[in-house]
């Protein structure tokens, strides 16, 4: 229970506002597009510039200092929300975007960035989501009645300055982690070189689908026509990041046996997502048996290796180089800057195939470089929890 008096967002804030201003047809504004958003810092990389003729119409508008909320699986359980900060007063972006306004008045947008940051409201969001399979959108009436704890103005600056200091703490060690992935692409390119051009001469003839068992997962929703069923864990396009899971919330599903069966994954099975922003296209990793008896959805591809002159790991870096991101971003199918391949697509995707004796000694400089980041995302765990902590207590009035 929050200590603070709480109100509806909409009567503090404004939400997808119209633009309110006229601009000259050659007028410079800022462009973000869907892939611009850092949900992991909520912040706005490599924005763009454009003509307001060129985006004056099928582009969401905004100005300086709104807040701009992704509404469409599944950037929005990924936690795609980040304040506008532009190069220019007036923005446009993708229209796959909800646009919040704080009244200045009433509310702070940082307060409010963080308040829509918290993970039961992405969860909260996902259950009201509206659409069907893979353009399933969180309905602006969702935002529009959240009740929001609404201390002082100073009130609301001192927490959102507190949560900005220890998002400045997550940040840092996310930076070391980074460094250390920057070190494996460096091995990667040593070892095998520039995997778009194969200077090295590889083999490259074989296909993903030649050498692999490829298959989707479970569908929510699906008939079960009263078959017996028992409740399972099941990996969702979020728990699959980049060369690294997320389990921080695991949902659980009601299966059959032979669904079970089915969809089980074990170790070094290759999880690959279906879509999101084109430049995450590829997006992959391992799985080692974090959990017993795990599933996983159908917007995550299965990737079961059914040869033995390919070493997992190397795999999924190969997938998610260069070689794999313009292959696939190539052979995607791509609507309102959300992009997306299928199993066909993916079974075509061509191989490099070192010899496996190199594959394997990649595999072991890895793994020691893995023992350096294991310490890092060890302090990074704690800081996470450290940050849910200061959120829970923010929003009730005890930080």
């Amino acid at each position: 229970m929050s200590a603070f008096r709480t109100t509806m967002l909409r009567e503090i804030a404004e939400l997808n506002p119209k633009l309110a201003e006229p601009l000259e047809s050659d007028a410079r504004v800022s462009f973000v597009p869907m892939a611009a958003v850092a949900a992991e810092t909520a912040s706005i990389t490599n924005g763009e510039e454009r003509r307001y003729c060129e985006v004056s119409k099928g582009y969401t508008p905004f100005i300086a200092g709104d807040l701009l909320v992704a509404k469409i699986t599944p950037c929005f359980e990924n936690g795609k929300i980040a304040q506008a900060a532009l190069t220019h007063r007036v923005g446009f972006g993708s229209t796959e975007f909800h646009v919040v306004r704080p009244h200045p008045q009433k509310a702070d947008a940082r307060y409010l960035l963080h308040f829509l940051r918290q993970d039961r409201i992405r969860r909260e969001g996902e259950r009201k989501m509206t659409g069907s399979a893979g353009q399933r959108r969180v309905p602006e009436h969702f935002l529009a009645e959240l009740e929001i704890p609404l201390p002082s103005l100073p009130e609301q600056r001192r927490i959102a300055e507190v949560l900005d200091r220890a998002e400045g703490l997550r940040g840092k060690r996310r930076a070391a982690l980074a460094q250390l992935d920057e070190l494996t692409q460096a091995i990667f390119l040593d070892m095998f070189g520039d995997p778009v051009m194969n200077p090295k001469g590889w083999p490259e003839s074989a296909t993903l689908g030649e050498v692999a068992e490829i298959v989707s997962g479970i569908t929510k929703g699906r008939k079960l026509n009263g078959q017996r069923t028992r409740e399972v864990p099941y990996l969702a396009v979020v728990n699959v990041q980049d060369r690294a899971l997320n389990l921080s919330v695991i949902k659980r599903i009601e299966a059959t046996e032979e669904e079970i069966q089915r969809y089980q994954l074990r170790r070094n099975d290759l999880l690959l997502t279906e879509g999101g922003d084109p430049d995450k296209l590829g997006r992959g990793t391992l799985w080692n048996e974090e959990l017993p008896k795990c599933i996983h959805q159908n917007h995550v591809f299965r990737v079961r290796l059914t040869s033995s002159g390919l070493d997992p790991l190397f795999l999924n870096w190969l997938v998610g180089s260069q070689r794999g991101k313009r292959y696939f971003l190539r052979s995607a199918k791509q609507t309102t800057g959300i992009a997306s391949i299928n199993m066909t697509q993916l079974r075509g995707f061509p191989l490099l195939l070192p010899p496996l004796q190199l594959q394997q000694e990649f595999a072991r400089r890895v793994a020691a470089v893995e023992k350096l980041k294991a310490a890092h995302r060890a302090s990074l765990a704690e800081i996470d929890a450290l940050f849910a902590l200061l959120q829970h207590r923010a929003f009730r009035g005890k930080l």
